[in-house]
């Protein structure tokens, strides 16, 4: 029997399990990314500042959190997908989810390197506009920014 995908807004009570979420999905898609944070520091920037302070949506199968979205403003902030959940459509109900919550448009960043995450955003309309030499991020890694814009109603 299976399950649908849903969604919630996320909780603190979420928070560990994002933080889990968030440094398995690095690891899995980023081996090559140096880790600057903790577990313990991941998890306390997660439970202290991204769910408290972020607007955080958590997609869900039969009770179990798959992945997250954290938006702030126009930007998607975070989007990551636990590696056991990856393409099985969570991380794309997110980003629709985000779309829809923020119809003028999204940025985000992530790194030239993570050819994934780049397919994945071109898939979903995404452009990316601009490169830069990672000297702005904790991690040094060169990243690329991308910008998705609503198509005007006809």
């Amino acid at each position: 029997m299976s399950h649908a995908l849903t969604l919630r807004r996320a909780t603190r009570a979420d928070a560990v399990t994002l933080a889990d979420i968030h440094m398995s999905s690095r690891a899995a898609a980023m081996p090559w990314l140096r880790v600057v944070h903790t577990a313990e520091e991941t998890r306390w920037w997660m439970t202290q500042v991204v769910v408290p302070r972020l607007e955080v949506w958590v997609a869900e199968r039969a009770g179990a959190v798959l992945g997250f979205l954290a938006l702030q403003d126009e930007w998607v902030e975070q989007l990551y997908v636990d590696p056991g959940g990856w393409r099985i459509g969570a991380g794309s109900m997110l980003l629709d989810h985000a779309k829809q919550r923020r119809p003028n448009g999204l940025k985000l960043w992530t790194f030239q390197r993570n050819a994934l995450a780049r397919a994945f955003y071109r898939k979903h309309g995404f452009v990316e506009i601009r490169e830069t030499d990672g000297s702005a991020n904790e991690e040094r890694e060169p990243d690329v920014m991308l910008q998705w814009w609503a198509l005007p109603s006809s």
